[in-house]
Order: structure tokens, then C-alpha cells, then sequence
């Protein structure tokens, strides 16, 4: 038999919210369950459910402006690259008159009235003379006009060296010669030359960053988790690498290199000294980063139980590192095509018949040449363009893996 003190006790809330839900409802209905109550801050961070490492890292990306940027200009770099005979739009080897100056291009029509379609007009001298310097004036002709297009025919070429073309993204209707950068000392196109120079050139900084990272990579792992007397005398053999001078180094080791070797050999040894050089710096940061990783408790853990240490390189200690090298790589890419560049300015790039832009800059040596013609500087736009986007990527990539 229950008592009162068996039953449990309400308080004056509860029983005036009861009373009053027994009035309002009819006999025979129950109450629909009340939704729980769902914390509106809370429910809006974790709205996105269940997302994995890459997705966090893109939605963290894509806030990033500059990122994005850099990533567009990354792909269309890349496009330009692989389809570069496709982009020119005059053959890169085709001479025509020496230090032409660039070609304008107006949306005007020949009559003077405004046009859709682009033209360029050749410029020639007008017949009068400056009245200061007694020069020969020169100016558009407009009775000689030369409509642009896209996707117009040109010069034949391979695309991807297999498919036999003759269309071009853009370029003349009429198949005339243009020159949007104008020419160098040879009367060649610097712009379809700057396009198709992006071959050799981000070709060779893609593979010594891939070397570099595979190099440094490895060894910094295995000099920061064995320890011990390989680590001190890998890094005494990283202290000896650092401290060679390397662009004295660069011009010694190029005089190695016989004059008639084949372009091939030339960009294999350019690609091995810059490989040879630049791993070092890499394999420092990433022994750093190990030695942090291996004191961390789940690394302890596993080498508790008896893990290989194979496994907990590869499933523990290089997931780990590897956001670090994902942005060495993004800005090492842009530090080799700077030092191509430079090297190829100095006279240690490739040989003709091939075309990259550190052999395009040779032509810059004097400063006549660029005082008179400063538009054989139009291959460092190409530079600037791409040391820009990397770094760019580089920075957004950064802020988005590690936030903190």
C-alpha cells in the first residue's frame, strides 16, 4: 500500500504546467513529444556533419583570397605549359625582322568607329620628321589592318608531341604575322617564345622540387626518429651541403659540361646540381618536425605494442609532416624557376634549339639593348607571374592546414 511520501513531489512550476496541459487537452489525446532543444550556435558548427582532412582544408582554402588567386593562376600556368605550341600564336622559331617593337592592338575598325573584333595595325613611318631630334615619325596604318580571332589556323606543330594541328587559341585571321611582345635580336616572337619556354623551364623546377623533397624527405625522417650517431653525422654531412657557396659552385660545375653535349644531357645535369643542392634545407625542417612527432604519445604507443618502424613512419610520423611539405613544395617551385632564371641570365641554361626563359634572358646582358629595345624584358613578366602564383598557393595553403 503506497503512501504519500511514495510519490514523488512537484514543485509549484511543474504542477500549474501539468494542470494547465490537462485543461487543454481533450480526454483520450496525449501531448506530441516536445523537439529537444538544440543549442543554435552548436547546431550551425557542426551542421556540415562528417568531414574528412581534405574537406576541412578546402573550405578553409577557399576563404583565402590571395589563395585562390594563386590557384587559378597555378592552373592556367600548367595549362600554358602542357599546351603551349597550342597557346603561341606564331612559331617560336620563326625569324622575322629583329627588335620589332610590340604590335598595338585597338577596337577600332578601319574606318574609325568602334568594333568588336580586335586589329592590329602595322606601324611604319609617316613621312614627317620630328621637328627637336629630326627623326622619322612613325604611326598606325590604317589602310593595312589585321583582324584577331580565336581558334584561328597557323603554323603546324604536335600537340602534346603525338596529335599532328595547325589551330591556334589565338592569333591573325589571315594568317599574318603579330607580334603582341614584340621580337628579339633574331626577329623572333618573344611572346609565343616566352609560352612555349614555360616547357623547359617549370619542367625543370617541377623535377628538382620533386627530387629535393623525395631527398630531403627520407633523410630528415630517418636522422630525427633513428637518432643517435646517424643523426649526428647526417647532419654534420646537411652542415657541409649548406656551406658550399652554391651559385660559384653552379658556374664551376658548368664548365664541366662540353659545349657540344645535346640539349638532353645539359638539362639532366642543370636538373642533378640543382637536386644535388637543394635537398639540404628540406631535410633539416623535416628532422625537426620528427624529432617533435616521436615524443608524441600515440608514436610512444605504437612502439609499445610492437610496431615496425617502418609502420609508424609511414602511418604515424609522414601524415603528420606531410602539410609541412605540401607548402615547401609551393614555395620551393617558384625559388628554382627564380635560380633558372638567373643562372640562364648568367649564361648556365639550356642550349638552342630548346627555349626556356632563363635562356630567353641571355638577351638582356647589355644595357644598350635593353635601353633601346625594353621590351626584350618581357620575359620577366613570365617570372613574376609564376613566382607570384606559388607563393601565393603556397600562403593560402599554409593558413588553411594549419590554422593555429
Amino acid at each position: 500500500m503506497s503512501t504519500i511520501a511514495d510519490k514523488p513531489t512537484l514543485s509549484t512550476t511543474e504542477t500549474g504546467a501539468a494542470n494547465l496541459a490537462e485543461l487543454a487537452t481533450p480526454a483520450g489525446h496525449q501531448l506530441p513529444p516536445a523537439d529537444p532543444v538544440v543549442d543554435t550556435p552548436v547546431a550551425s558548427r557542426f551542421s556540415h556533419g562528417n568531414e574528412t582532412y581534405a574537406t576541412l582544408v578546402w573550405r578553409r582554402f577557399r576563404r583565402s583570397t590571395m589563395g585562390m588567386m594563386g590557384l587559378v593562376l597555378t592552373v592556367a600556368l600548367l595549362t600554358m605549359a602542357i599546351f603551349g605550341d597550342f597557346f603561341a600564336p606564331m612559331d617560336p622559331k620563326r625569324a622575322e625582322i629583329a627588335f620589332a617593337p610590340p604590335d598595338h592592338v585597338e577596337f577600332s575598325a578601319p574606318d574609325g568607329g568602334f568594333s568588336l573584333i580586335p586589329y592590329v595595325y602595322p606601324i611604319v613611318e609617316t613621312g614627317e620628321f620630328d621637328p627637336v631630334t629630326f627623326q622619322p615619325m612613325t604611326g598606325p596604318d590604317r589602310t593595312n589592318p589585321t583582324a584577331l580571332g580565336f581558334f584561328v589556323p597557323g603554323h603546324q606543330y604536335h600537340l602534346l608531341g603525338v596529335i599532328p594541328s595547325n589551330i591556334h587559341f589565338f592569333g591573325s585571321v589571315d594568317g599574318r604575322p603579330i607580334h603582341f611582345l614584340g621580337t628579339d635580336k633574331f626577329g623572333r616572337d618573344i611572346l609565343s617564345r616566352g609560352i612555349v619556354g614555360s616547357q623547359i623551364s617549370l619542367t625543370i623546377a617541377l623535377v628538382v622540387v620533386l627530387l629535393t623533397t623525395t631527398i630531403g624527405t627520407l633523410v630528415g625522417i630517418a636522422s630525427g626518429y633513428i637518432g643517435g650517431r646517424l643523426d649526428a653525422w647526417v647532419q654534420r654531412f646537411v652542415d657541409l651541403v649548406l656551406a658550399f657557396p652554391q651559385l660559384p659552385l653552379y658556374l664551376a660545375l658548368a664548365s664541366l659540361i662540353p659545349v657540344t653535349a645535346p640539349s638532353p644531357v645539359f638539362i639532366a645535369f642543370v636538373i642533378g646540381v640543382m637536386a644535388v643542392l637543394g635537398w639540404a634545407q628540406l631535410a633539416r625542417e623535416v628532422r625537426s618536425k620528427t624529432l617533435a612527432l616521436a615524443r608524441i604519445e600515440y608514436v610512444r604507443a605504437a612502439i609499445a605494442v610492437g610496431s615496425s618502424d617502418w609502420r609508424i613512419i609511414l602511418r604515424h610520423i609522414l601524415p603528420n609532416v606531410s602539410s609541412h611539405l605540401i607548402v615547401a613544395v609551393t614555395i620551393a617551385i617558384p625559388s628554382v624557376v627564380l635560380l633558372e632564371s638567373f643562372l640562364g641570365y648568367l649564361g648556365f641554361a639550356v642550349k638552342p634549339p630548346l627555349i626556356s626563359w632563363g635562356l630567353m634572358l641571355q638577351d638582356t646582358g647589355t644595357f644598350s639593348v635593353i635601353g633601346s629595345y625594353p621590351w626584350i624584358l618581357s620575359p620577366v613578366v613570365f617570372v613574376l607571374i609564376t613566382v607570384f602564383a606559388f607563393n601565393a598557393l603556397g600562403d593560402g595553403l599554409r593558413d588553411a592546414i594549419d590554422p593555429y
